[in-house]
């Protein structure tokens, strides 16, 4: 039986990403997101929800986050749900939780660490900002060839 283990989420950051080393030395941060939810409920009441959500991202990838992202920022993540499960060390109890593993994090146009807001227009290229004449004539009848 075939199976398919895909999340895609669009959310806000819960707070700053910090990233930490593996023994190796690799790059890992946990982002935390809150993702929203409304819906109106049987009496027309509009219902909003939050779900926070623990997404692990890895190697360059946490690095650019730790760099780029502040609390508040929205994101889209692709990736792949995980359990992870451990011993309590106080309890001796077996504990699991659920994750999100981060293939791919896009940055959605929002405020930078700095407050300023993030450019997203290509730069100013020589070309002048006016043109006399448009790039391209309108077609006519006489230019269609059949």
């Amino acid at each position: 039986m075939a199976s398919l283990n895909k999340v895609m989420l669009i959310g806000n950051l819960t707070q700053d990403p910090e990233v930490r080393r593996t023994p190796s030395g690799t790059a890992v941060s946990t982002l935390r997101l809150a993702v929203n939810e409304s819906y109106q409920n049987k009496a027309g009441e509009k219902v909003e929800k939050t779900v926070f959500l623990d997404v692990d991202v890895w190697d360059r990838q946490a690095e650019t986050c730790q760099q780029y992202l502040a609390k508040g920022s929205p994101l889209f993540i692709e990736g792949r749900l995980q359990l992870d499960s451990w011993d309590d060390k106080e309890t001796g109890q077996k504990r699991t939780r659920l994750k999100v593993r981060a293939e791919r994090v896009q940055f959605l146009s929002g405020p930078r660490r700095d407050g300023a807001v993030r450019d997203t227009a290509p730069a100013a290229s020589a070309a002048p900002a006016a043109y006399d004449e448009p790039l391209a004539k309108p077609a006519t009848d006489e230019d269609i060839p059949f």
